[in-house]
C-alpha cells in the first residue's frame, strides 16, 4: 500500500508541475468549468457567450472586487482553495450587506503564463464552495496572461422583492449592531506578516472568512436602516454610514469580547487587540443599524448608537488608532 501512494504522490507532484501554458487557454476553461456546479438561479452556465441567471425580483444586485498578489493575497499564506474562498466571499458579503442573496460569480483570472494548473484548478474549487454556501454559483468569466497574478470577481444577488439597504438611511437613536466577527482576520494577517502559523484559529480567519450571509436578508426583514459589510476595519466603513446617513456613530469597546488566543497573540507581538477589533478588516461581518424598538435576534449584537453630529468615536471620544485599510496607503 505504501509503495502505491508513493507512486500516486508522484503522479499528482508531476501534475502540479503542469502550467496553464501547456493546456493553453480553452484547455484550462475547460478544465476549471468541469469542477462547477450549478444553483438554482442558473439558468445557463458557462459554455455561451453569457451566462443566464434567474432574476425573480426584477432587480440584480452586483458588486465587484479585486484581488492581487502581493497586495491582497500572498500564495505562501495559503492555499489556492483558500485564496478562491476569500475572494468569493469578498464579494457575496457585500450582496448580502445590500440584503439580498447571491445567486452568482462572474471570475476574470489573470495569471502568469507558468502558474500550475493544479493552482488554478484548486483556485476554482475554492471559489465554487464558498459561492455553494449561499446557494449561487461561478457562471463565466475570462482569462488572459498577466505577470502579476489578478482575481476579479464580479458577484450578483437577489432582493427577494424587498427594498435594497442602504448606507444612507441611520438615524440618531438607531441601535448600531454587528453580526459575525471583527478582528480575527486582522490578527492572522499580522501573526502570517511575522512568520508565524499559529495561532490557527486566527491564521485560518485570514485564509476563509466565516461570512454571517443569512444575517444580512435577516437585517432587512426586521427593517434596517443602514447596513455595511465590515471589509476594511469596523470604524472606517461605520464612518461610511456616518458620513452617508449625516450622521454621528459610537461605539462601545466593552461591547467586544478579546478571544485567549488572540489575547496571547497581542501580548506576544507588542500589539492592541483592540486595534484588530476596531480596525482589522477582512472577517467580513455585517454591520447594521436598527431603530430602536427593533429585538435583535442572534446573530445580530447591540455594539454602539447613532446620534446627531458626523464621524465615529469610540466610547464618546475620537480613536487614536487606525480606523482601518485605506488601498491607496
Amino acid at each position: 500500500m505504501s509503495e502505491r501512494g508513493g507512486a500516486g504522490q508522484q503522479e499528482r507532484n508531476e501534475g502540479d508541475r503542469v502550467s496553464v501554458a501547456a493546456v493553453g487557454e480553452f484547455g484550462l476553461i475547460e478544465r476549471v468549468t468541469a469542477r462547477l456546479s450549478h444553483g438554482p438561479a442558473t439558468l445557463l452556465g458557462p459554455g455561451d457567450d453569457a451566462a443566464v441567471i434567474a432574476a425573480p425580483d426584477g432587480r440584480v444586485a452586483a458588486s465587484t472586487d479585486v484581488l492581487v498578489e502581493g497586495r491582497h493575497f500572498r500564495r505562501d499564506w495559503g492555499s489556492a482553495r483558500d485564496i478562491g474562498h476569500r475572494a468569493a466571499a469578498a464579494n457575496l458579503a457585500d450582496i448580502a450587506a445590500m440584503g439580498g442573496t447571491p445567486t452568482a460569480l462572474l471570475v476574470a483570472l489573470c495569471m502568469p503564463a507558468e502558474l500550475e494548473l493544479s493552482w488554478a484548478e484548486e483556485l476554482a474549487d475554492g471559489l465554487a464552495a464558498e459561492a455553494a454556501r449561499v446557494g449561487a454559483s461561478v457562471v463565466g468569466g475570462d482569462m488572459s496572461a498577466s505577470p502579476t497574478l489578478t482575481i476579479a470577481v464580479t458577484a450578483l444577488g437577489d432582493l427577494g422583492g424587498r427594498a435594497p439597504v442602504l448606507r444612507s438611511g441611520a438615524r440618531p437613536g438607531d441601535v448600531v449592531a454587528l453580526a459575525g466577527r471583527t478582528g480575527y482576520a486582522a490578527a492572522g494577517l499580522t501573526v502570517l506578516s511575522r512568520g508565524f502559523r499559529t495561532p490557527r484559529l486566527l491564521v485560518e480567519a485570514y485564509r476563509r472568512p466565516e461570512v454571517p450571509y443569512p444575517a444580512g436578508p435577516q437585517a432587512a426583514q426586521l427593517g434596517a436602516t443602514a447596513m455595511i459589510d465590515v471589509s476594511d476595519g469596523l470604524l472606517a466603513d461605520l464612518g461610511h454610514v456616518a458620513k452617508a446617513s449625516g450622521v454621528a456613530v459610537d461605539v462601545r469597546r466593552d461591547a467586544f469580547e478579546v478571544p485567549p488566543q488572540m489575547r496571547d497573540a497581542a501580548q506576544a507581538l507588542g500589539a492592541d487587540p483592540y486595534a484588530w477589533l476596531l480596525g482589522g478588516g477582512e472577517d467580513h461581518a455585517l454591520a447594521a443599524t436598527f431603530p430602536p424598538d427593533v429585538v435583535l435576534p442572534a446573530p445580530w449584537r447591540p455594539i454602539g448608537e447613532v446620534t446627531a453630529g458626523s464621524g465615529v468615536t469610540v466610547d464618546g471620544s475620537p480613536y487614536a488608532g487606525s480606523p482601518g485599510w485605506d488601498h491607496f496607503r
